[in-house]
């Protein structure tokens, strides 16, 4: 495995669009981390493409790894993928708002990034009860699959720079 000790992590959340991943830039001591985007993969394999198409090789971590890597003080600087932000917030993929705590509570700065297209904004039970085509929750269990939150303006800092409102 990697030391990343001496490394700073830049974490990536959500499913950026393609203009969004031209505009990556990281210091050659950084290092790149993709949350995965259960229940899907999607962030996981597109973020991590695009990221890939620069040079930059990303890690990819489950989705709750991140909380370890802020409390390990890697974490330098969070992007999250945003569909849509005003004055009192943003509407990002689903995951972003515990990742905006963590990074006002460990005094990280927030990159808002526009997010892919989201066509709906809730995924099928089917996404959450199986993974990879195999049942996960006993038969009759329901899943409840948002795909999107709203992250509140106090978490986002000064993230609205590069996004249009």
């Amino acid at each position: 495995m990697r030391d990343y000790k001496a490394k700073s992590i830049h974490l990536f959340h959500g499913v950026l669009n393609a203009e969004s991943l031209k505009k990556v830039k990281l210091p050659k001591s950084c290092h790149a981390f993709v949350c995965e985007g259960r229940p899907t993969l999607e962030a996981g394999r597109k973020t991590s493409g695009g990221l890939l198409k620069k040079g930059i090789i990303p890690t990819v971590i489950s989705d709750n790894m991140a909380g370890f890597l802020f409390f390990r003080g890697l974490v330098k600087e969070l992007s999250l993928a945003c569909q849509y932000v005003d004055e009192s917030g943003a509407l990002c993929d689903t995951g972003a708002l515990i990742l905006a705590v963590l990074a006002k509570k460990h005094g990280i700065p927030v990159k808002l990034l526009p997010a892919e297209h989201r066509k709906r904004f809730l995924g099928s039970p089917q996404d959450i009860v199986n993974f990879q085509g195999q049942r996960m929750a006993p038969k009759n269990t329901h899943g409840y699959v948002p795909l999107v939150e709203w992250v509140p303006a106090v978490y986002l800092g000064s993230a609205y720079a590069g996004i249009e409102k």
